[in-house]
């Protein structure tokens, strides 16, 4: 990573060239403020400098307007409040004498300055002068300071901006004898420019990519040949650089500790436990929270006033889409085009009201829109909109989106995203590309082996990536591991009821008894299933075990009694709820069973057949009066559950 130091000669600068270049260094810090870094702090990596002359003394000085800061957190508020601070009236004329100029750069290339700054060996620095005049020759002292710059890495680098003058040709060998002073140091550069707008632009883009991590470099790529393009080489190896820099669509409002002035991240447990400090993880009163703050990108904070622009980039259904001029599409970059591209196609119109004409309103927009498709195909020509909707994320944005309308000769129009000012990319170095000269032997054998390659138009349907083979092919893969299991709903259509060996032993004993005396105790079953909170195996013992004993063993039940409660009409006869009701389809007796029990009679008789044919059951049970008294000389042993249950008087 690279710490920049930026030296301003405000004596040479024009008070209009001084305003382009403060808001170049304003821009630098912003885009520095959203850039990503893998810190979790947004390292401080930029100073500012500037010489004047003292009016008083007639002395050049050198005044220090920003130095990072010793905890390593760039602040974009005092960076900004340094820029618009510099003094506007340091403009001298006749500083364009090169003999009078003293850059101070002994003061500033030493440990009180440029040295103090920044810790860490992986940190090069690099110094920017940037002024309108440069003395002829280099003093020995500064000399020495630059060379002692060199043997600690550090480069300086000297911009010259050309102002208007009538001694143009003295101008010119001033530039040559400083060259000559400076050729012999490896660790400096010197560069002329025009006093533009573009260029201060491209040079911010410049400044930027230095201040990113080293991390991120060019891709490098090879383009390979099936035959070979001159003699046995067949490939060109070359770097990728990105087009475009996304930048973020708005500011996020956000709170802040007062203690650290650390972000409150979780606005859940903010809410239910009250806000607390991120760093401390104490609770904070309502006096200790910063409301009014603003997240600018992920690393850099602002403390507000009042923020009452706060956009909630909400999720919007139809995007408007302004049209502010129409450009020749020969002179569209595509470098500049960005995201993905749309068809655009007629629809109804929006603005048709409901009335018998609607069908004719939806022709005449289709009619517009292909008469507006072929005007601009005849002119070659596109139209260029702006909108406040990102159209990627279908939200608004706080700043303007611009967007480009392409036609076609008979069919639908395409819709691109163009990058903006703030979003072009640095343009690669082309030097090397456009120096190098092409010999005539080269370009003939390249041209040869270009018309070996197949001509034709493209065609995406001719033009698989493969994802339905590889799928396919993965799934075949898969039917050789085993048969397929079932999904999930199927296996939990039918839950599975478990309980001990000896309820089921009961169950079975008395499945063959008359489904009327079940009957006879669905009211108090009713009371003990309107618990929503029961366990099933609590249901199980309910129904098996509390009922058992209610039951008379075979030998002990007589006839008489039992007829007389089958004659009987049941002591419950309301409806069953639906939750008992799937109980008792659980135990339901067998069918056969079920058409004996429509005379009194037969079921008597049923059961006392039933009665004798069956074994002793493996628990010993005892007669119960039919009048439930609960007197009784043995009981049933009830199985062991895991949980206590409630008891039943």
């Amino acid at each position: 990573m690279v710490q920049v130091c930026f030296v301003l000669d405000l004596r040479s600068l024009s008070p209009q060239l001084l305003r382009d270049v403060k808001q170049s260094l304003l821009q630098l810090a912003n885009f520095y403020a959203i850039s990503s870094s893998d810190s979790p702090t947004l390292r401080d990596r930029i100073g500012l400098c500037y010489v004047l002359k003292n009016h008083i003394s007639s002395s050049d000085e050198l005044k220090i307007a920003y130095s990072p800061s010793p905890r390593g957190n760039f602040n974009l508020r005092d960076f900004h409040h340094a820029v618009n601070n510099l003094p506007t009236d340091a403009f001298l004329p006749e500083i364009n004498d090169p003999v009078s100029g003293d850059l101070k750069l002994s003061n500033i290339l030493s440990d009180q300055v440029l040295y103090s700054w920044g810790v860490g060996k992986d940190i090069v620095k690099k110094v920017i002068v940037v002024s309108s005049c440069f003395p002829q020759d280099v003093d020995s002292h500064m000399q020495k300071s630059l060379m002692d710059a060199a043997d600690k890495c550090v480069s300086v680098n000297f911009l010259l901006f050309e102002q208007k003058s009538s001694h143009l040709s003295d101008t010119l060998q001033n530039i040559n004898n400083f060259l000559r002073s400076i050729s012999d140091l490896d660790n400096c550069s010197f560069q002329t420019y025009l006093p533009n707008v573009r260029v201060l632009h491209g040079l911010v883009r410049q400044w930027i990519e230095d201040l990113k991590d080293d991390t991120e470099k060019p891709l490098q790529a090879r383009f390979l040949f099936k035959d070979n393009l001159v003699g046995s080489v067949n490939q060109i190896s070359c770097n990728l650089h990105v087009s475009v820099n996304k930048i973020i669509d708005g500011f996020s409002p956000c709170q802040t500790c007062r203690c650290h002035g650390m972000p409150l991240e979780d606005a859940i447990r903010n809410r239910i436990q009250g806000p607390s400090c991120p760093v401390t993880g104490h609770d904070l009163g309502t006096c200790n929270v910063i409301e009014n703050s603003v997240k600018v990108g992920e690393k850099t904070l602002l403390f507000l006033p009042s923020f009452q622009s706060s956009m909630k980039f909400q999720q919007i259904a139809s995007i408007d889409f302004h049209v502010i001029k129409r450009i020749n599409l020969g002179s569209l970059s595509e470098g500049s085009i960005m995201g993905g591209s749309y068809v655009v196609i007629p629809s109804a119109s929006h603005e048709v009201e409901a009335a018998s004409d609607d069908i004719d309103q939806s022709e005449l927009n289709a009619q517009v829109f292909q008469g507006l498709c072929s005007a601009l195909h005849s002119l070659d020509q596109g139209l260029v909109c702006s909108s406040n909707c990102n159209i990627k994320t279908m939200r608004e944005v706080a700043f303007h989106c611009y967007y480009i309308l392409q036609p076609s000769e008979n069919g639908p129009m395409l819709l691109r995203r163009l990058a903006g000012s703030e979003e072009v990319s640095c343009v690669p170095d082309l030097n090397r590309c456009v120096h190098s000269s092409v010999t005539k032997e080269i370009q003939n054998s390249i041209q040869a082996s270009l018309l070996k390659i197949e001509l034709k138009d493209y065609d995406p349907m001719l033009h698989e990536r493969g994802f339905h083979q590889k799928l396919n092919s993965l799934v075949k893969e898969s039917l050789k591991f085993g048969s397929v299991p079932p999904t999930f709903k199927e296996a939990t259509s039918k839950p599975k009821l478990t309980q001990p060996d000896s309820s089921e032993e009961i169950v079975r004993s008395i499945s063959g008894l008359d489904v009327e005396l079940v009957e006879e105790e669905s009211s108090q079953f009713n009371l003990m299933v309107e618990d929503k909170n029961a366990h099933i195996t609590e249901e199980w013992e309910q129904l098996v075990v509390n009922e058992a004993p209610k039951l008379c063993s075979p030998a002990c039940i007589s006839k008489p009694k039992l007829d007389q409660s089958v004659l009987s009409p049941p002591s419950s006869n309301r409806q069953l709820d639906v939750k008992t009701s799937r109980i008792l389809e659980r135990l339901e007796v067998p069918r056969q069973l079920k058409t004996k029990a429509v005379s009194p009679f037969n079921t008597s008789s049923g059961m006392m057949d039933t009665c004798v044919s069956m074994k002793k059951p493996l628990i010993p049970t005892q007669c119960i009066d039919a009048t439930n008294q609960g007197l009784t000389t043995s009981q049933l042993m009830k199985p062991i559950f895991q949980r206590l249950k409630r008891k039943h008087k």
